[in-house]
């Protein structure tokens, strides 16, 4: 029977065992959609990743993205940690960027390095779409907090740069904390809206080098919390730009997530707005944790 290797990494860690886990799978073409979901369901991170061959196509690698529940058109720790392997096990030599090709388009990852070790990785995202707005008093019941811990400057509203997310301003870090959605009031809730997930933020943070904190819920993927969320982030980027959250149409930002887990996550923002849209670029660093063979 053919072995295909696999790779199990850390992305948007600072060292191993903080950040988001992914799985990535080479060779994979001949794998049907079906094994490919079973294989992500055994894996059981939030997401794994199939990189369908080791030649290019239109000058980029086919890679399909699945969660436990369903395949994905995009997802940022997958989209940065299968490139980190392309780069590393595929083209093993340093190259300015990998070029993706995703069911979202075509997204490109650029690379800077250290000592020719990949260093931080950036991907562009395309577009963010702006969608329905939601009221505060609704959004306080289904995280469970307090409706004056909502910062009403800003609009709660789903935002998709691939995969959408509903964006929920928070007034501080205490209730990032505290915010916990139900999860049957979750479910049910969502089925009004594209976006099924949840990103809270506030502008305190544990580490003073960082500017936000986020948080991820993920109820609806089957996985209550996630420790670092690249698509999520571009969502955030986007809406940060968008509304001037720091007064100009630009920023550059450190986001920390996954700290209430015990899995701190650092991920770097740059967006801007730019020929009369939003240019968004998502960046971290990825850490191979071990490697192996499926039969």
């Amino acid at each position: 029977m053919k072995k295909r290797v696999f790779y199990i990494l850390d992305v948007f860690a600072e060292q191993k065992y903080a950040g988001n886990q992914l799985a990535v799978i080479r060779d994979a073409t001949e794998l049907t959609s079906d094994e490919m979901q079973l294989l992500t369901r055994e894996m059981n991170y939030s997401e794994s990743t199939f990189v369908l061959s080791d030649r290019e196509r239109e000058g980029g690698y086919d890679v399909r993205i699945f969660t436990p529940g369903e395949e994905v058109p995009f997802a940022g720790h997958p989209t940065l940690g299968t490139a980190f392997i392309v780069q590393q096990e595929v083209i093993q030599q340093p190259v300015e960027q990998v070029i993706l090709n995703l069911k979202v388009g075509q997204i490109p990852v650029r690379f800077t390095y250290r000592d020719d070790k990949p260093d931080v990785l950036w991907m562009k995202q395309v577009q963010p779409e702006f969608w329905q707005t939601i009221e505060p008093s609704v959004m306080a019941e289904l995280l469970q907090i307090d409706e004056n811990d909502i910062d009403i400057s800003f609009p709660i509203q789903e935002v998709s740069t691939g995969l959408p997310f509903m964006i929920v301003p928070l007034k501080s870090l205490d209730a990032v904390r505290r915010a916990r959605p139900d999860t049957r009031q979750l479910l049910k809730f969502v089925e009004s809206y594209t976006a099924k997930n949840v990103l809270v933020f506030a502008p305190e943070t544990y580490s003073t080098d960082n500017q936000l904190n986020a948080r991820v819920f993920t109820d609806y993927l089957g996985i209550p919390e996630d420790p670092a969320t690249g698509s999520a982030n571009g969502c955030l980027a986007g809406y940060l730009v968008k509304y001037r959250y720091f007064g100009e149409p630009q920023v550059q930002v450190r986001v920390e997530q996954g700290y209430e887990m015990g899995r701190p996550s650092l991920l770097l923002l740059d967006a801007r707005e730019e020929n009369g849209g939003i240019n968004i670029r998502v960046g971290g660093k990825v850490i191979l944790v071990a490697k192996g063979e499926l039969e």
